[in-house]
């Protein structure tokens, strides 16, 4: 590295295709740095002696000075061996991990971190414009057999690690199409569904098997699994989204995000949609969570050319920069502005929602009222009460509830396999991540909760690695 790069080299983000653009389409809106330019941002690696990236950012524990040094001397190949050493799937995680990486790096602390991220995309698609990536499937198989119930992004790594290791894989998907939540719950605009396809290409190529629109326990019942396999990994995603029970919840145009996510992303691949279509065309949208969920509905509801946009938030406005209370490396605490926020939505904090109103069964409005938030000892919010005589009315059309998720909805597999589980009905697992069936595994947010892609991944490598230490017992 260059011992002062990170210092005389400033920071260097991708832009993203023009607004006026881009909100016609759902094509990808981040463009990519140059060769060059992605050499000169590896250089800015400090090469600290405790990699903060590695271990306190980077669930995967990407060896990340490692490849930046390779990738600012421009050998490419040898990097790309090594990002392909702890992620299996670094196309995925390039373009939707919010990078924890980078708000850990060393080099954030008096300057701009390293655009980790943006190499890590680079160094992958590179591997694959120059053929580094080729089907390498195992030389020798076990005979052992393993099926992955669920096909998102920890279900795919539990395959691929397992492939690799020469048993046969079988991943059993619900949907017409492999992916799970990054296939149908992202939007084209940040994942293009292409890649997903060209990754799963690969994996058939490396002799994984998809049977798609296959439903355990209708398709293929829970007993045909357990005499089948030598194991079983249930990778089912946590899909149990959180609800607004507050009065006229049920008048229609009041939906789910990720069941409007879903039919648009269904609709960009020309798979066909069964239900009613939700379409934001025309109308004034209110999306209800601040989250990411939340500004996925939000460009959405643009590139269907809704009349307004406007999201609803319960908690405070977080500031610019890091909260005092989130010290480095800590994940920040700070305010983030999607690529979708800037195409025009209003965003408001504070706010609670009290009340819908209709006319004719449909929405027609929703009734508010302004919150106030205590902070803790850190900085952070704490307790909420609401500001007296402080009403808000928003007149709407259609209202998307992007409030994150529960857990997984699987009380019929559970039931199908006779797996035992707490007050909550969540999954009781061994420190292998075992349930209470012999061979039955589970990973991801089936396990874990509601989480990030990444954090999946990293799960679905620690428990392939279990269920081969079972099967290979």
């Amino acid at each position: 590295m260059k011992p002062r790069a990170f210092i005389d080299i400033k920071r260097k983000d991708p832009e993203y295709r023009q607004k006026e653009e881009r909100i016609k389409d759902f094509q990808e809106v981040e463009k990519n740095l140059s060769e060059e330019q992605i050499c000169q941002q590896a250089s800015r690696c400090m090469d600290c002696g405790i990699p903060f990236c590695h271990g306190s950012g980077c669930p995967l524990e990407n060896l990340i000075p490692e490849w930046n040094e390779l990738v600012y001397r421009k050998e490419w190949k040898k990097a790309l061996e090594i990002l392909l050493s702890t992620n299996n799937f670094p196309e995925f995680t390039s373009r939707i991990c919010p990078a924890a990486c980078e708000t850990a790096c060393t080099a954030g602390l008096h300057e701009d971190a390293v655009t980790i991220r943006q190499i890590e995309k680079n160094l992958i698609e590179k591997g694959f414009a120059e053929n580094y990536i080729i089907p390498c499937p195992p030389k020798e198989r076990t005979g052992k057999t393993i099926a992955v119930v669920g096909s998102g992004p920890a279900g795919l790594t539990v395959a691929d690690q397992l492939n690799k290791k020469g048993h046969k894989v079988i991943v059993f998907e619900k949907n017409l199409e492999i992916g799970g939540l990054l296939r149908y719950g992202i939007p084209d605009f940040k994942l293009d569904k292409n890649i997903i396809s060209r990754r799963i290409d690969l994996m058939e190529q490396e002799g994984i098997v998809f049977e798609r629109n296959v439903n355990i326990g209708t398709d293929i019942s829970a007993e045909f699994l357990l005499k089948r396999y030598d194991a079983v990994c249930l990778a089912c995603g946590a899909e149990k989204p959180r609800d607004l029970p507050i009065p006229r919840r049920d008048l229609k145009n009041i939906h789910f995000a990720m069941n409007f996510l879903k039919q648009q992303n269904k609709e960009v691949t020309g798979e066909p949609i069964q239900e009613k279509k939700i379409s934001a065309t025309g109308k004034k949208v209110i999306v209800i969570g601040g989250g990411d969920t939340g500004s996925d509905c939000v460009g959405t509801a643009i590139r269907q050319r809704a009349e307004s946009v406007i999201q609803l938030e319960i908690m405070p406005e977080p500031p610019e920069t890091r909260a005092p209370g989130t010290p480095w490396p800590q994940w920040p605490y700070q305010k983030r502005t999607s690529s979708s926020h800037k195409e025009g939505c209003v965003r408001l904090w504070n706010i609670m929602s009290k009340n819908f109103e209709g006319k004719n069964n449909s929405i027609t409005k929703l009734n508010a009222v302004k919150v106030k938030w205590q902070t803790n000892e850190h900085g952070l919010p704490d307790k909420m009460k609401e500001i007296p005589n402080s009403d808000l009315s928003f007149d709407t059309d259609l209202i998307l509830l992007a409030m994150g998720f529960t857990g997984p909805d699987i009380k019929k597999l559970t039931k199908a396999l006779n797996l035992k589980t707490d007050e909550s009905g969540k999954i009781i697992i061994d420190k292998s991540a075992m349930t209470s069936a012999n061979g039955v595994f589970t990973t991801g947010d089936i396990s874990s909760g509601p989480s990030l892609v990444v954090r999946a991944m990293a799960d679905g490598r620690k428990v392939a690695e279990n269920i081969h230490n079972f099967i290979s017992e």
